[in-house]
């Protein structure tokens, strides 16, 4: 095998960006424990990888961490809900006149009355709602126009059946 070649290859960079497959991966981790050659230039690439993506980098707005750090808490400091318990009914084992069992209900409290929404949808539903106005819009400007349309051909009618009577 020619060390060099499979250095070449690319294997080694699909390895570092996580898009080598099982078997690509395996086989890699096996010939870096054989070759030193291999080590070595699997680790100068992951530095370089390293150096471009340090390079790369761009400092968060001041007040990202506070942000995460009060998000993290708020998370931690909740208390973990219990899990639900049938309550029994007073009536539990009674059947009705037609021998059905009566219902069994859950009751269920939340913690919040507020419904969260990902940030993404935010931005889906506005755009629903304003596609919406858009076409309700377009909808009442083809009615007008249809309207107008058909006052012209009734006057058209009417003018026609002038002159052919006028005949």
């Amino acid at each position: 095998m020619n060390i060099q070649e499979y250095i070449e290859s690319g294997v080694l960079e699909t390895y570092v960006m996580g898009s080598a497959s099982e078997t690509e991966a395996k086989e890699l981790l096996y010939l870096k424990e054989q070759y030193p050659e291999i080590q070595n230039a699997l680790q100068e690439l992951e530095m370089d990888m390293e150096h471009i993506a340090g390079g790369m980098a761009i400092t968060p707005p001041p007040g990202v961490w506070t942000k995460i750090s009060d998000t993290i808490d708020e998370i931690t400091i909740t208390p973990k809900p219990e899990s639900l318990k049938l309550v029994p009914d007073k009536e539990e084992h009674t059947h009705n006149a037609d021998n059905y069992k009566q219902e069994k209900y859950i009751e269920v409290e939340a913690e919040s009355n507020y419904m969260r929404v990902h940030k993404t949808w935010k931005w889906v539903f506005a755009a629903v709602f304003i596609l919406a106005k858009i076409f309700l819009i377009a909808a009442i400007y083809f009615y007008l126009e249809n309207r107008q349309a058909q006052q012209q051909l009734q006057e058209l009618k009417k003018e026609l059946k002038n002159i052919h009577g006028n005949r």
